[in-house]
């Protein structure tokens, strides 16, 4: 199976590294550093089973990279418009698109049913240049769980012990297309159970990024540190269930308790990427992390004062170093 890995940072790099050792043939676009890392000595990922080499084709233009049968995409949301500029060359007629990201998805309301059925998200979607390119027919939904890091070009560290990928179609069916995807994940030893509500999974992987996220980003430091004041972790528990407050009035329910769900990441000493962002100057996903969702609340009418303040100001941080610019005419 024939499978392109577009953005192969930290999360993609784990991803390519995964599907090589599943028997894939496996390309990807990057850039920089990187791609002259891969080309010179191929992909390596550290990772709790073993150390895993792989020498995947790779190049910045999709272009050399030819017609792929499946592509997941997981570059950070600022950079999806590149991607929409760029990934012609990899369909063909069937090939599809899984986007494994975190935040709210721009496919978000397609296929979802009801009164939103539809709705656009141009925050994430400006001009709906993806939907033009692409077209939701191919799309598949995805998130990972994945605490990773590029140490140095071409090698990933992993620091999570189990690590998956969920993949989704939008419609809710179970399809041969995500199936195939995910048993060669699963085959190079990476968790990839395939839902039949991937909205529901956007929303539990998002409760982590909303409360974590905003709260490491002000206070510079890792999640265990940030959350070892009892004032932090108080406030966090309340993003945490304002969180799932937005999620239930959009009809997913999230499970666990704030509570809950923060005292299994109390010990967490990776960093969000989004803080990892900032400090390596990269642009930052405050509005498909943060800021829509808080947009969605007010359109189901749930009140979020926690979140709406710590948003706020990491809001400001991001402008103020000079990594996030608000579209013009956009509360996002």
């Amino acid at each position: 199976m024939k499978i392109c890995v577009f953005g192969a940072g930290a999360i993609g790099g784990h991803v390519a590294g995964r599907l090589a050792k599943g028997g894939a043939d496996v390309s990807l676009v990057l850039r920089g550093a990187n791609l002259a890392a891969v080309h010179e000595k191929g992909l390596e990922v550290r990772a709790a089973d073993g150390v895993h080499h792989s020498h995947p084709r790779a190049s910045a233009d999709p272009a050399e990279l030819g017609v792929q049968d499946a592509v997941i995409v997981t570059v950070k949301a600022p950079a999806l418009p590149s991607v929409a500029a760029s990934i012609a060359p990899l369909l063909g007629p069937e090939t599809a698109v899984a986007f494994v990201m975190n935040g709210i998805p721009w496919w978000y309301f397609d296929k979802h049913g009801g009164p939103m059925d539809g709705k656009r998200l141009p925050e994430v979607d400006p001009g709906d240049a993806l939907r033009s390119a692409i077209g939701i027919e191919r799309t598949i939904g995805g998130v990972v769980y994945s605490a990773c890091t590029v140490i140095e070009p071409g090698v990933v560290n992993v620091a999570s012990p189990t690590n998956r990928v969920i993949l989704g179609e939008i419609d809710g069916r179970l399809s041969p297309r995500a199936e195939r995807i995910a048993a060669v994940l699963e085959a190079g030893g990476m968790g990839c159970p395939v839902s039949t509500d991937i909205r529901k999974e956007v929303w539990a992987k998002l409760m982590g990024n909303l409360s974590g996220g905003p709260l490491c980003l002000l206070s510079r430091r890792n999640l265990a540190e940030t959350l070892s004041d009892p004032v932090v972790l108080e406030a966090a528990i309340r993003m945490n269930d304002e969180g799932a407050a937005i999620a239930a009035a959009l009809g997913r329910e999230v499970g666990l308790s704030g509570a809950d769900r923060i005292a299994r990441s109390m010990g967490t000493r990776h960093k969000p990427s989004i803080l990892q962002d900032l400090e390596l100057g990269r642009p930052m996903e405050v509005a498909s992390l943060f800021r829509l969702p808080l947009e969605l609340a007010r359109l189901v009418g749930v009140a979020t004062p926690t979140l709406d303040l710590t948003i706020a100001l990491a809001t400001h941080a991001a402008i103020a170093a000079g990594l996030y610019a608000r579209p013009e005419g956009s509360a996002v």
